[in-house]
């Protein structure tokens, strides 16, 4: 008898290779591909490496919403770039301006039951109507659009029930806030979340999209709603009926963990600074300051949201101490509230309005005051996230915001003394694909235009025989990509590694030191082996492949870590970074930064899985460290290489 997941049952028509067994490794054919201009740049400047004339999914996609401001040249000649080599290689460009990649992808491109794969960690968005939305570095994506399956390993599959339904004023952001709580940021590597039960009809496609959106700071490699008659109303009404189908769990679907939440009884709240996991009520925070709001991202930017703040606003003003800035996710979007008057609403409340993309996001743009809690719907908080050092970042959702942006403090929205905005999904979305280029028939004589900003990916030397390494730095649990490749005014640089690689771990340089860049690059330039050391959790957060690429160009060849998040031990293997786990994790105490270190026979140790690294000490003293590696033959070849390009 069946008894499959909606998970299950996708993966079951995809793979290629592998069995369903948990943990066993797996491939999987993708339909298709998203990128955006942040990794997109070096995604194709990688495919045109594979030599790749024509992609081969179903569906590619190259958006641009990430880097945006335009101060000096970099980021247009990025997006000329992306644009001519697109049109070159059969892949659709949605110009800047359209809309950011996840909210513009669910509306004009999602189908239940496809696989996604996209270079950006926020791909899960798709979840909401129904698909297997991955997130991946920009080499895994670029091998996807040459027709090359995806690997990962069989999930398990966490089934969160979901009953009763929302009250007034309680959103899908205080769904995935809640898991968050329970299941934290970390230790969920090789699971999926799946979500099932009676309080799932209740949820819209666009409700649905936030809490899977928000699912990547889980560490999940996806999260799954089943589609539904919810799911074909949506799909409806954005002109695109003919993609629905069913798709359903088994009545006896079994799932390895079973987590349960009573929507009746969720109250608002927040992530508190500075990680996703650490949650609290609006009760809780109640009468705290707030003197910024920014509604937006690819979390809560829907027309369903952006219509509930504008009718929480209408004839209202912003608090005199709040700034308010309101970013649509898409063009479609932002004309509806337009033709609607929502946005006049909003305007006349006092509110700046952004360009349809990522924007403070990712730190480009509206940094808070040094002292200054920030209330934002966004999806992260990491520590200089939003381009403040010692920021206070709040994550919350639209209805907690306008709240937050109204009073000028945390409030609890239930307390407003308003009856809740009576929104109604529309039957009939604005379907305008205008600012979509759809590629040419045959693009080989298509001229790939390539400003001198533009640089091609760097490639690594074969895995040496023995690792003579030094530790260049020892960070701690939860180091996010953002803590190793910052975004913000450096993410221009993304298609210039030399000048990029400058900024790797730049948090953590301390005044009137070398940088990590400077002490990387020396013992490169000394014949010897960068090593990473981490803690728990290391590398979660953004896919950005950067933070691989960037440390290999610095001569780094290891990371050892106590776990290693999904997507980057991928990244690091695709550029020929082993990444080791601590055989013993109370090892991590004995190591310290400069501490040389060396394992004898590296080949061996990749081959087999594990090894000994030998410390030695300031002292002279010697100190051996079990080191451990879970690859496939695969990831050995790759990484004995020196990484994926240098694979013929």
């Amino acid at each position: 008898m069946a008894k499959n997941t909606v998970v299950q049952k996708i993966l079951a028509k995809h793979m290629v290779s592998g069995e369903a067994v948990v943990g066993a490794p797996v491939a999987i054919k993708i339909d298709q591909t998203l990128t955006q201009d942040a990794t997109g740049t070096m995604a194709y400047l990688e495919l045109e490496a594979m030599g790749v004339k024509k992609v081969a999914t179903e569906l590619s996609v190259s958006y641009v919403d990430h880097n945006m401001m335009q101060n000096g040249p970099e980021n247009r000649n990025d997006h000329l770039y992306l644009q001519s080599v697109a049109a070159s290689r059969g892949v659709v460009f949605s110009r800047p301006g359209n809309g950011i990649c996840h909210q513009v992808h669910l509306e004009r491109f999602g189908i239940p039951g496809k696989t996604l794969l996209g270079s950006d960690s926020h791909t899960p968005t798709g979840g909401g109507i129904g698909m297997m939305a991955i997130g991946a570095g920009g080499l895994d994506v670029a091998l996807a659009m040459g027709g090359q399956p995806f690997r990962l390993s069989y999930p398990k599959v966490i089934g969160i029930k979901l009953t009763g339904k929302l009250r007034p004023f309680v959103a899908a952001k205080d769904i995935i806030l809640k898991v968050l709580s329970i299941l934290t940021t970390k230790g969920n590597v090789g699971c999926v979340a799946e979500y099932f039960g009676e309080g799932v009809a209740s949820l819209t496609v666009p409700q649905r999209a936030t809490v899977t959106n928000m699912g990547a700071e889980l560490g999940v490699t996806c999260s799954v709603f089943p589609s539904d008659e919810m799911t074909k109303k949506f799909l409806e009404a954005q002109g695109r009926g003919a993609d629905w189908c069913e798709l359903k769990a088994d009545d006896d679907a079994e799932y390895d963990r079973v987590i349960e939440i009573d929507l009746n009884t969720l109250e608002p709240k927040a992530a508190c600074p500075s990680s996703p996991d650490n949650i609290k009520t609006i009760a809780e925070l109640e009468g705290l300051k707030v003197g910024q709001v920014i509604i937006g991202s690819c979390t809560n930017s829907s027309y369903r949201d952006l219509s509930v703040v504008a009718a929480m606003l209408k004839g209202k003003r912003v608090h005199p101490d709040v700034t308010l800035a309101i970013a649509p996710g898409s063009r479609q979007v932002l004309e509806m509230l337009a033709r609607s008057g929502a946005l006049a609403d909003i305007i006349a409340s006092g509110a700046r309005i952004l360009e349809c993309g990522c924007g403070p996001c990712i730190g480009q743009g509206q940094s808070p005051a040094n002292g200054t809690v920030t209330f934002r719907t966004f999806n992260r908080n990491f520590p200089g996230r939003t381009g403040t050092k010692g920021d206070e970042a709040y994550l919350v959702s639209p209805e907690t915001a306008a709240a937050a942006a109204l009073t000028g403090m945390a409030t609890d929205p239930q307390k407003l003394g308003m009856d809740y905005p009576d929104f109604q999904e529309p039957e009939q979305f604005l379907a305008d694909d205008s600012m979509m280029i759809q590629p040419p028939e045959n693009g080989e004589g298509v001229e790939i235009i390539r400003k001198p900003t533009i640089g091609q990916p760097p490639l690594n030397n074969p895995l040496p025989e023995a690792l003579d390494g030094v530790v260049v730095i020892k960070t701690q649990d939860k180091t996010s990509t953002d803590d190793i490749m910052p975004a913000g005014i450096h993410l221009k640089h993304r298609s210039n590694i030399p000048e990029y690689a400058k900024v790797v771990f730049e948090r953590f340089t301390e005044p009137g030191k070398p940088s990590f860049a400077q002490r990387a690059a020396a013992i490169r330039d000394a014949g010897k082996h960068g090593v990473i050391v981490g803690r728990d959790s290391y590398g979660q957060g953004s896919s950005r492949e950067h933070a691989a690429i960037c440390p290999m160009y610095l001569g780094v060849k290891a990371v050892i870590a106590m776990a290693i998040e999904r997507i980057h031990a991928a990244n690091l293997i695709n550029f020929g970074i082993i990444p080791f786990t601590f055989a013993n994790p109370a090892d991590y105490d004995k190591i310290d930064p400069a501490d040389a270190i060396r394992i004898a026979d590296l080949h061996g140790a990749v081959k087999a899985g594990e090894g000994v690294a030998v410390l030695e000490k300031a002292d002279g003293s010697t100190v051996e460290i079990p080191v451990k590696t879970k690859l496939t033959d695969e990831d050995k070849a790759i990484i004995l290489a020196g990484g994926r390009l240098n694979l013929k």
